[in-house]
């Protein structure tokens, strides 16, 4: 080691999903929405007054966080904005959690938040989900620096109503929790009308899933305005400029087409379904998803062979080789012609037909 490389800060890094570059594939390893965003995105980019770009966007990415604050009916102080929902999440973790007592946030959950609370040298247990791999809220009546809920829940696909998280809420009124809903428009019921109950309440969303948009990055949170002129204060001693103006026009633009959003998001539910009852034929069992996925595993072959085979024949699903959950698949819910291909070749591969 070089003297100075002693003081480098040491973690281990999250893994994002492959991004293969092959031109024919069917890509269902990311939990990408399959349609493109609302016409009226395209749309302003096509208008887009380029002389903007010349100038810093607005710090305070007013035109987005007016057009959230509309949309979801709440006022423009319990609203902020960054890039993508990590970004968010990342500045939640670095502005909450700064007690000595462990965060709090399930065994089988998204694997960043990990990752912050090593980066951030946050204390934190991981209780573990119960057989079906639902959430046990028994485990959060302890004493604890702060709670994360990802509800759906990812990987596992898996949705708690509001009452399993008014429980939890209730035994952690000294702390911050925070409602990660990054899939809850396939299905779920957003913790926003828990909002008006729990002042230490954030949940965060995200354009990337239900409104095709994860190749503009816009997260953002709802909470008290306590909370997020906190969040501004670490954004603000960090870095100002977040959102591009890009980014900032084309997220009013998806927001302002409600209709389009809502039918991509009903298709994609319809699509599950049929997906999940061909599936099950074919011998495949998963929880009842609440997202644009499915968390998959076949009676008899290992799914570690399944996410092999299909990546020889460039379908592209996600395999995590972690305890507990090494058997299973997360399949996106593409478009139904995707997701015909994916089920004609499981068909042929499980009953012995080579290609």
């Amino acid at each position: 080691m070089r003297p100075w490389e002693k003081y480098f800060r040491k973690v281990e890094p999250y893994v994002p999903g492959e991004q293969p570059k092959f031109e024919k594939m069917i890509k269902l390893n990311t939990n990408e929405n399959p349609y493109p965003p609302s016409p009226e995105v395209e749309k302003v980019l096509r208008e887009v007054n380029c002389d903007k770009l010349k100038m810093y966007p607005d710090p305070t990415s007013e035109v987005l966080v007016r057009a959230l604050a509309e949309r979801y009916q709440v006022k423009e102080d319990q609203v902020f904005v960054g890039v993508g929902s990590d970004d968010v999440l990342g500045m939640a973790f670095l502005t909450f959690f700064g007690s000595d007592k462990p965060i709090l946030f399930p065994d089988i959950t998204y694997s960043f938040y990990d990752v912050w609370a090593e980066l951030f040298q946050i204390p934190y247990e991981r209780p573990a989900l119960d057989a079906d791999f639902r959430i046990k809220k028994e485990d959060y009546y302890k004493e604890n620096g702060g709670v994360i809920i990802t509800n759906p829940n990812a990987p596992t696909s898996i949705c708690e109503n509001l009452d399993f998280l008014r429980d939890i809420l209730e035994h952690n009124q000294d702390v911050v929790v925070i409602v990660d809903e990054a899939y809850i428009d396939f299905g779920g019921e957003s913790a926003l009308p828990l909002l008006k109950e729990y002042e230490n309440l954030l949940v965060v969303q995200t354009f990337s899933k239900s409104r095709s948009m994860a190749g503009m990055r816009i997260g953002y949170a709802f909470g008290h305005p306590a909370l997020i002129q906190a969040m501004n204060d670490v954004k603000y001693s960090y870095n100002s400029y977040t959102m591009d103006y890009l980014t900032l026009v084309t997220g009013v633009a998806a927001l302002e087409d409600e209709a389009y959003f809502k039918k991509n998001c009903d298709k994609i539910i319809v699509t599950r379904q049929r997906t999940m009852e061909r599936l099950r034929q074919l011998g495949f069992a998963f929880p009842n998803s609440k997202t644009n996925f499915l968390f998959a595993t076949h009676k008899t072959v290992p799914a570690k062979e399944l996410f092999e085979a299909l990546r020889k024949e460039k379908i592209f699903v996600r395999y995590f080789d972690k305890p507990r959950i090494d058997n299973y698949l997360r399949i996106t819910i593409g478009t139904d012609e995707e997701m015909d291909a994916l089920i004609h070749f499981l068909e042929n591969y499980l009953n012995g037909n080579t290609f």
